[in-house]
């Protein structure tokens, strides 16, 4: 491939680029107690390294001016967690991290069993995280292409003192020009790769040669076929006495709690093997991988408005 065909490829990659870091350093100009959600996985990992690069100044050591926060359900896969630790060992950032488990032990958060998906229990450790730290703005990886949710929501979205979101009440975003005031107790979620999609995000850790956990690349795996779903059979989501497990070469494309994200089939094992796939791919990610958001075409609208991110 020659330098111009490179060039032609890359140049809405770093026009993307180049508003992200604009929207990270907005952050940091408007908020008093900023931080940037950090899970470990791919969209995090994107948003990471745009924020070192927002604040890489020559040869200087590069410092972040907020904490990573990460909202631990204590049913991630380890391979995320390793990498997350490694990350923060590597870079010597500040990582926070709140667990759900704690709000468990608290009372404020109630589930019928212990195995059930503590996904939509983040939405409370959230809460009680941001008034735990005085947050008055939250980074995180939300896209617009993801759910049709999130595709309603602006770059800097805003939430009541109780956490929550109304989609009728979000400020304009004209000319690129974005308002975070807000009053004690309210909040500021903010995305700085909202207008990126899937193929985006896979096109610039091709380009930026980025690590990710091994769990997004294709590996072999034991699953079971349900509702049109390959479900990892695991401590947390064991086979059932009828079901019939198979050992798959499969890949995440997303990454949550154990107990809602299913891999697809796949043998693509580079980024560039992923970009192929994800250019044809007729179904998001979350539609293909998500069993939360099978219950219904409100479930992530419903939860946003709840506090979740």
């Amino acid at each position: 491939m020659s330098q111009l065909e490179r060039k032609i490829q890359n140049e809405h990659l770093d026009w993307l680029e180049a508003e992200s870091i604009y929207i990270i350093r907005e952050v940091i100009a408007q908020a008093s107690r900023p931080a940037m959600l950090f899970s470990g996985g791919k969209d995090s990992i994107v948003m990471f390294h745009l924020a070192r690069k927002a604040f890489r100044f020559g040869n200087r050591p590069i410092q972040l001016p907020f904490p990573l926060l990460h909202i631990d359900t204590g049913h991630n896969y380890p391979e995320v967690i390793a990498f997350r630790d490694e990350i923060v060992a590597q870079t010597g950032v500040q990582l926070i991290v709140e667990y759900v488990e704690d709000s468990i032990a608290r009372g404020s958060v109630k589930l019928r069993k212990a195995t059930d998906s503590r996904n939509a229990a983040q939405a409370t450790t959230l809460l009680e995280a941001i008034e735990k730290h005085e947050f008055d703005a939250l980074m995180g990886g939300a896209r617009r292409d993801e759910e049709k949710a999130r595709a309603k929501e602006r770059i800097f979205s805003f939430r009541d003192e109780f956490g929550q979101w109304d989609p009728k009440a979000q400020r304009p975003e004209l000319w690129n020009l974005y308002n975070a005031r807000i009053a004690k107790g309210e909040n500021m979620r903010v995305f700085p790769i909202s207008n990126w999609t899937e193929l985006d995000i896979w096109q610039y850790i091709a380009r930026e040669e980025l690590a990710l956990p091994s769990i997004y690349y294709a590996h072999e795996r034991e699953v079971v076929q349900k509702q049109g779903l390959l479900v990892p059979v695991t401590p947390l989501t064991p086979k059932g006495p009828e079901d019939v497990s198979q050992t798959l070469s499969v890949r995440f494309r997303t990454v949550g709690d154990i107990s809602c994200t299913c891999p697809v089939l796949s043998d693509a094992d580079t980024p560039e093997a992923i970009i192929a796939e994800t250019a044809i791919a007729e179904i998001t990610e979350r539609g293909a991988t998500r069993m939360d958001d099978q219950t219904s075409e409100a479930s992530m609208e419903r939860r946003k408005k709840e506090g979740y991110f």
